[in-house]
C-alpha cells in the first residue's frame, strides 16, 4: 500500500511539473521569436481595441508586462465569455497560447478547446475566470 501512495505521489508530481513547464515566460518567448508555445502571466490593461468581427468573434486588448513588453490578448467570443467590465488600468491573468511578432507577440486559445484537441486557456480579471 504504501508503495502505491509513494508511485501515485511521484506521478501526480512529475504531471504537475510537466505541466508548470509548459508555459515558459514571455520573455524567453519573445527573445527566442518562438510561438506555439503556452504562456501565463499578469498584466495591465493599456488599451481596449474594437473586437474582431472578421471570422469567430475576439475581444482584443494590449497587456503591459511588468517588464515593459506589451501583447496584444485575443480572446474569442464565440466560445468563452467576453469581459464586459474590462477598463484601461485594469489587471488581467492570462494562460494560452503565445505568437510571437515584432510589437510583442499575441496571446490567444484563451478559452477551453470544444473538440479537446488544445489545452485550454483563461483569462481572470477581477477574481472571475473567462474560458
Amino acid at each position: 500500500m504504501r508503495k502505491l501512495v509513494v508511485s501515485i505521489s511521484v506521478v501526480f508530481t512529475f504531471l504537475l511539473w510537466v505541466s508548470f513547464a509548459e508555459a515558459i515566460s514571455l520573455n524567453d518567448a519573445y527573445k527566442s521569436k518562438k510561438s506555439d508555445v503556452q504562456v501565463k502571466g499578469s498584466g495591465t490593461v493599456i488599451r481596449i481595441l474594437k473586437d474582431d468581427n472578421q471570422g469567430s468573434r475576439h475581444q482584443k486588448f494590449i497587456l503591459k508586462l511588468s517588464s515593459g513588453q506589451t501583447i496584444l490578448i485575443a480572446h474569442n467570443i464565440d466560445l468563452a465569455p467576453r469581459i464586459n467590465s474590462i477598463s484601461k488600468g485594469d489587471s488581467i491573468q492570462f494562460y494560452g497560447e503565445y505568437e510571437w511578432n515584432n510589437k510583442g507577440g499575441v496571446v490567444h486559445w484563451t478559452h477551453k478547446d470544444p473538440n479537446g484537441n488544445h489545452i485550454g486557456g483563461w483569462l481572470k480579471h477581477n477574481g472571475r475566470v473567462y474560458q
